[in-house]
């Protein structure tokens, strides 16, 4: 059953961190649309000018791998929660996104530098909000693994 909760709680915290990124993306007029920049990268499909591509494939694509790895994550968060590594906390989740924030960030980093034609993006001002996004996306995964799985224990220490 753990393993479900890790899959439900991998998907909220990627909707949670999605929309955090796009709602930022909005409000700052910058590109930081991960699942377009994803399905950008992953299919190989720059425009000229450097800009994203709008095809519905490459969001798709952009989703599903997104999504894909948001689970990966969970799982893993699960492993260490089970590893007695971390507890059910919000401080614990925040400091879990933190770190998982970082390895992020060094991963997009050497993903824009191996790739062909990457999109043009202001790189420093991407990879630094990716940071803020884990933070989210490791309270959101422990938040709702905690509510699923142990309701009347405290949360907020």
């Amino acid at each position: 059953m753990k393993f479900l909760y890790a899959v439900i709680a991998g998907l909220a915290a990627t909707a949670a961190m999605t929309a955090f990124l796009y709602l930022l993306s909005y409000a700052t007029h910058r590109v930081m649309k991960v699942t377009k920049i994803l399905g950008t990268m992953l299919l190989s499909r720059t425009q000229p000018d450097g800009s994203l591509s709008d095809a519905g494939s490459t969001r798709t694509v952009g989703n599903i791998a997104h999504y894909a790895v948001g689970i990966f994550f969970a799982l893993m968060y699960l492993a260490a929660w089970n590893s007695g590594v971390g507890l059910l906390t919000a401080s614990w989740g925040l400091f879990l996104g933190l770190g998982h924030g970082i390895i992020a960030m060094v991963v997009w980093y050497f993903f824009f530098m191996v790739h062909p034609k990457p999109p043009l993006l202001k790189l420093r001002t991407y990879l630094s909000r990716l940071i803020l996004a884990h933070v989210i996306f490791g309270f959101v995964v422990t938040y709702t693994f905690h509510l699923l799985t142990e309701p009347g224990y405290n949360f907020w220490q």
